[in-house]
């Protein structure tokens, strides 16, 4: 009964340098940092995430009900803008506006959502087969966060944002198509005054009269009048050539062709620009979206982008489906077995059904 007096076992423990709670500080900056890129508001970007967004809208699912265009849609889009979509399961998928989560063996175990409501937003906590969580882009060092592809190309996001805002104050503020005669013999002050009144001042002649006379004391020179343009001129700084780059590597990063903004596209650089897009980006991606909803929503789930968005050749297929029959035909009558052909060509029997 007298032991209470004795001291008790207090040594404390802290995280080291590079322990959890760095890891957990620096994977939280990251998420935060990484979930929207700079040059996000441009119209390039734009139109890719549009491009996204409406790409999974047409997409075909089989095996649940719950993944609806409307929901596929705010799915495109989100990935696009941060990389990342959250849904809680419940009736219906319910989109999630934030979220934290707690990991087990890399893998989410538990979330604390954050789910939007027109009054206010309510806090929700559920477990991870609760929430369907769809990511891209992910590092090893965090893979239960994605990063949208403007924050993998920060570089030439950065210089996107800086070229469109530099042209945007140039037009802004530049007298573009103003012309002023030149004032020799003004005060610096006056010149100062006059230099803030062509500020915006767009397609105007400002005239100003000049004092400068002859010795003798007769009229100005006809020099003198000469007006001069203060249009600037951006053409040897190269900003139209950087700022086609800097777009077509933004598009790059979307896996949209660059060659799908040009105006001389005929129309089968655009197929080939939409199939490039749904073959190589949107398909990959619903095949993520159909395993997370085949392991949470409970069936195999299916989706399909190729189809619905027609992301091929219509001419060449119908050329290899006559192709084909001509050439199944010819190995009915040769005695050759038309599935053992096929196979050698790394055809699957749903693919030639």
């Amino acid at each position: 009964m007298f032991n209470w007096f004795k001291r008790a076992d207090r040594r404390e423990r802290r995280s080291s340098g590079s322990g959890f709670t760095a890891e957990i500080i620096a994977a939280r900056e990251a998420y935060v940092s990484g979930r929207r890129g700079i040059a996000e508001l441009t119209a390039t970007a734009q139109s890719c995430v549009s491009l996204w967004e409406n790409g999974f809208a047409l997409a075909d699912v089989g095996g649940t009900d719950m993944l609806d265009s409307r929901s596929l849609a705010l799915l495109g889009r989100s990935l696009a803008l941060r990389g990342e979509a959250v849904f809680l399961i419940r009736d219906r998928l319910v989109p999630c506006s934030d979220w934290d989560l707690r990991t087990r063996n890399a893998e989410p175990s538990a979330y604390r959502l954050s789910i939007p409501e027109a009054g206010g937003g309510v806090t929700q906590t559920a477990l991870a087969g609760e929430v369907l969580h769809v990511r891209i882009g992910c590092d090893v060092a965090a893979p239960y966060y994605g990063t949208a592809p403007l924050k993998r190309a920060n570089l030439t996001a950065g210089l996107l944002n800086a070229l469109e805002s530099a042209l945007g104050e140039v037009f802004e503020n530049a007298p573009l198509g103003s012309q002023v005669v030149p004032m020799p013999e003004q005060p610096d002050t006056d010149n100062a005054a006059l230099g803030r009144s062509f500020r915006g001042q767009r397609g105007r002649v400002l005239l100003r009269e000049s004092v400068e006379v002859r010795a003798a004391g007769g009229p100005a020179p006809s020099t003198d009048w000469r007006p001069a343009s203060l249009s600037p001129d951006i053409e040897k700084s190269m900003t139209v050539e950087t700022l086609a780059a800097a777009r077509d590597a933004v598009s790059q990063a979307f896996g949209v062709l660059p060659a799908l903004w040009s105006g001389q596209a005929q129309g089968p650089l655009v197929r080939e620009a939409q199939r490039h897009l749904a073959q190589w980006m949107l398909q990959p991606m619903a095949t993520l979206i159909a395993q997370e909803a085949t392991e949470k929503l409970g069936g195999r789930v299916t989706i399909d982008t190729m189809g619905p968005t027609q992301a091929f050749d219509a001419g060449g297929s119908a050329r290899a489906f006559a192709t084909l029959v001509q050439g199944l035909a010819m190995a009915k009558e040769a005695g050759v077995d038309a599935k053992a052909a096929l196979a050698m060509l790394d055809w699957a029997d749903g693919q030639v059904n």
